[in-house]
């Protein structure tokens, strides 16, 4: 196993600077982000330009990788899949396409997105949408020996109610992905503050997780007493402001790391455990980020074996 983190917490930041970083603080591995340089999300990084993508830039990007003695863990580019505009939704499945091909080039055996969610539906109906518009992906991946990775995070910000965005947040969902031919990205975070235990739900499916994302989770168990599971409804002039949890860095919330990483050996897990960094403590510039990420290694780094 190894630590790598992803770049998207580094926006501004050139690859070669990023790659530069990481090496000379332990780590091992990028999770580049590919977002196109104009989309529909504020945080977008756009590290990875797959937008004509051709062996030239990924010898540039083998090159430097190698310079660094970096892996290149995953093409990542999390969008709404079943994105309620049809024009919009099109778009995204046409990066996610050029995201493969980069990643194919590359030797890259995994891009991470969402399944997403049409707020408009119910859950049966997107679903049903979901299997008409996700298995020509995934075809289209797997004949480029590229495996679809999906974070179980809820994106809970894409529901105008705080509910969950992307359907992919539950063991349950994740069985019904994995019949798509999708693989999971497994982020404890997320599990940990809808009240299902990381361990418990980890254990049964580490063989179809080909890559692992690191980030904790700090609840106030009093302040949920008062909004519920899904947060804040009346007050909530931030669709991401739940008012009882936020993310953290690894070591600074309530995941337990020694569990996750134990169980991850025993299930033979050998990819990459990449740090997304959302703390909103150590944000805010890119000397915030840096340390934030330092405190991401210093945690991790004990539990993984050389």
């Amino acid at each position: 196993m190894k630590l790598g983190f992803l770049t998207a917490c580094l926006p501004r930041l050139p690859l070669e600077e990023i790659a530069a970083w990481a090496a000379g603080h332990g780590y091992q591995a990028l999770e580049v982000a590919a977002w196109p340089s104009t989309g529909s999300r504020d945080f977008e990084a756009s590290h990875l330009d797959v937008a004509g993508f051709d062996e030239r830039a990924a010898d540039d990007v083998r090159l430097l990788l190698r310079k660094h003695d970096l892996t290149l863990s995953s093409v990542a580019y999390y969008e709404n899949n079943l994105h309620p505009d049809e024009g919009r939704r099109s778009e995204i499945a046409a990066h996610l396409r050029a995201c493969v091909d980069a990643a194919a080039l590359l030797g890259v055996e995994t891009v991470g997105t969402f399944i997403g969610r049409h707020p408009g539906l119910s859950v049966k109906e997107n679903l049903a949408l979901g299997e008409r518009v996700l298995p020509p992906l995934v075809q289209y991946a797997g004949e480029r020996g590229v495996k679809i990775i999906i974070e179980n995070c809820v994106m809970e910000g894409w529901h105008p109610d705080g509910y969950p965005g992307n359907l992919a947040y539950s063991p349950e969902l994740w069985e019904w992905m994995f019949d798509l031919g999708l693989y999971l990205n497994y982020d404890p975070s997320h599990l940990l503050w809808l009240g299902i235990d990381p361990v418990a739900a980890l254990k049964p499916y580490v063989h179809r997780i080909p890559h692992a994302q690191a980030k904790d989770a700090q609840l106030d168990p009093r302040a949920r007493d008062r909004y519920g599971s899904f947060g804040r409804a009346v007050a909530r002039e931030d669709g991401w402001d739940s008012g009882w949890w936020r993310y953290r860095v690894p070591g600074l919330g309530d995941v337990d790391w020694r569990r996750i990483v134990d169980t991850l050996y025993e299930g033979g897990f050998t990819g990459v455990l990449s740090v997304e960094h959302e703390d909103p403590v150590w944000s805010g510039d890119e000397e915030r980020v840096t340390r934030g990420l330092e405190i991401a290694h210093r945690t991790l780094s004990p539990l993984l074996v050389g």
